[in-house]
């Protein structure tokens, strides 16, 4: 009772304030054409409405590569600075490489040398093949001695079983064969060693992986680095995201594909983006879950820019009565909100009222002041005051 007395007193405080007749009298005050009130009535009723969820987050670009350092060594070369625009396959920056040229040059003539035994191994496995060695039927010495080995002391050990000439004619033809396939494993070996070093000529050098702009240069020309180390940040600035961690009980409020409001604070500006990607884990500790959205192109937006993505809360779809109603009938007079309602005489009476936010189809929510069914002045004449007659 006591808190219907305050609103009450506020109420008929508020209409004496608005230009109500002060009088106790209960004539009314008799009607000029100027004072009647031409206006449009809205009938309140309750509507279903999902509130929406802010959730913060930040614009990034959708493609962003870090680059870092893969081999030891110093910084020769930078392609810009910040913000420079570069092609897909240019050349970003370079890392000292003379050590390494040092070693592909040794490995280029270990390569030769390595051809060169492969061809003399081949020749001394044919001449095997075509022209079998007698050095092995020739165990020394020179002229009369060598001669009387050949006529009488190897033909005797292969009469007597002493020597097997076919097993030593195999072996020679497996060492000639052998010596042809370590040539050609040393070869490869020495190959192996070139496409690395190769490789590592390759991680001295970083290119653009696509188009885009050089969004932070970490070194400067001169600075030694070291595997791992920053080197440059590079991305795609034609194409932006924004990333946001929302709470896990709106999970369910949205889809890939589905479109949201995202108001960018910086720039006083809300966008429609699109959902393209919702993590599939959420974070264990803060129990959110991240969320990508794809912005329209728009050159006043820039990565880094902060953003609040709206959400609606599946969680109280179709669950939430409220009185909406449309924002020109709210007006603000000594910095309070006041709807005019039509009484049954036809007459608009001030009320104030307690307002929230606003609905997408441009509604405000009133928390507190307004019944379902009362009728109010949907657009109010500036001026308009308490007691004035509606038609």
């Amino acid at each position: 009772m006591k808190i219907l007395f305050r609103t009450f007193a506020l109420t008929s405080s508020l209409t004496a304030l608005i230009g109500c007749n002060a009088s106790t009298a209960n004539e009314p005050a008799p009607e000029t054409p100027s004072d009647q009130v031409s206006a449009s009535l809205y009938q309140i009723q309750n509507q279903n409405y999902s509130p929406n969820v802010a959730v913060g987050g930040t614009v990034s670009a959708k493609k962003e590569v870090l680059l870092t350092a893969q081999i030891p060594g110093r910084v020769t070369y930078l392609a810009g600075k910040e913000g420079q625009a570069f092609k897909a396959g240019q050349l970003l920056f370079t890392l000292d490489d003379s050590a390494l040229q040092a070693n592909l040059q040794a490995a280029r003539a270990q390569e030769k040398a390595a051809i060169s035994n492969i061809r003399n191994a081949g020749a001394q496995l044919t001449r095997e093949i075509e022209s079998p060695s007698i050095s092995s039927n020739a165990p020394g010495g020179m002229a009369l001695p060598s001669m009387m080995d050949r006529m009488f002391t190897n033909p005797m050990q292969g009469f007597m079983g002493m020597r097997e000439q076919g097993a030593e004619r195999h072996a020679d033809l497996v060492a000639r064969q052998t010596s042809v396939d370590q040539a050609w494993a040393t070869l490869g070996q020495v190959q192996s060693q070139i496409k690395e070093i190769q490789s590592r000529l390759r991680d001295s050098q970083g290119i653009a992986p696509f188009d885009g702009v050089i969004v932070k240069n970490f070194v400067e020309v001169g600075d030694t680095v070291q595997p791992g180390q920053k080197i440059q940040q590079f991305a795609d600035t034609s194409r932006l995201k924004v990333d946001a961690d929302m709470p896990l009980r709106l999970r369910g409020s949205m889809h890939p594909g589905e479109v949201l409001e995202v108001k960018l604070d910086a720039i006083a500006m809300a966008v429609p983006a699109t959902v393209s990607r919702i993590h599939p884990i959420a974070d264990k500790i803060r129990h959110t879950i991240r969320v990508e959205l794809d912005l329209p192109p728009n050159p006043l937006i820039s990565a880094g820019m902060y953003a609040k993505v709206i959400i609606p809360d599946a969680t109280s779809r179709g669950g939430m009565p409220v009185i909406s109603i449309p924002a020109s009938a709210v007006v603000m007079r000594g910095g309070l909100p006041l709807v005019f309602v039509a009484d049954q005489n036809g007459r608009a009476n001030v009320r104030m009222v307690r307002t929230g936010e606003t609905t997408p189809n441009g509604n405000v929510i009133i928390l507190s002041g307004l019944n379902t069914g009362e009728y109010i002045v949907k657009s109010p004449r500036p001026g308009m005051q308490s007691g004035d007659p509606i038609h």
